[in-house]
């Protein structure tokens, strides 16, 4: 992957694992923006974004992605939190999450975090895809320490998290989220800190030449 040009990282992570801080950690490292289920979401929640809602505003402005983001909060600390409330499964929303993921992939460097990246990405040109993964003793403690919640209620979580995630990524991919093919780069984070695999992924990036 060429840093020079415009590029594209995505993630997919197992819950609890720490994913999603590897990627705000890694956006900060790179400069660039990171989007992830609570960006998007809140994006379509807050700005009533519909397909065609997109299309009128893409006529309307060349730089339309960029003005709306920098409406919200200026680059490179983009971390909108305000989520819609429940799963968004439909097609409708998928299409226009896709539709947004391209829009951003195409325009700016950033990192993105699940919504099936690495597939509705796939052809972009410059991009690597990773996966973050750890055991489920080490992301049930992660869950304990960060929420008030029993390990029995971890564990529940973590499971349902997954299986949705999985059911998710099967429908609209085609294939399972925990294929490594699907990937460039897999973590364990079992033995890792999440900036630990920022720098990880980095090295991954000058080393390889991806």
């Amino acid at each position: 992957m060429n840093t020079d040009k415009n590029f594209l990282i995505t993630l997919n992570r197992e819950m609890g694992s720490g994913g999603r801080t590897v990627g705000r950690i890694l956006s900060e490292k790179l400069g660039v923006r990171h989007y992830d289920k609570a960006v998007l979401e809140g994006l379509i929640s807050h700005f009533h974004l519909t397909m065609e809602e997109i299309e009128r505003i893409k006529a309307r402005r060349q730089n339309w992605w960029t003005e709306l983001c920098q409406a919200v909060v200026p680059a490179p600390a983009f971390d909108y939190k305000h989520v819609h409330p429940g799963e968004i499964t439909t097609s409708e929303i998928f299409s226009i999450e896709s539709k947004i993921l391209r829009d951003i992939a195409y325009t700016e460097s950033c990192v993105i975090t699940g919504r099936a990246g690495f597939f509705v990405l796939k052809d972009h040109p410059n991009m690597i895809s990773v996966f973050i993964r750890a055991s489920e003793d080490n992301r049930v403690a992660r869950i304990c320490g960060r929420q008030p919640v029993t390990r029995d209620e971890a564990v529940t979580l973590i499971r349902k998290v997954d299986k949705d995630r999985e059911t998710y990524t099967k429908y609209y991919a085609g294939r399972s989220r925990y294929d490594a093919r699907n990937y460039d780069l897999v973590l364990n984070m079992d033995h890792l800190t999440e900036d630990d695999a920022a720098d990880c992924i980095i090295n991954y990036i000058r080393k390889s030449g991806k």
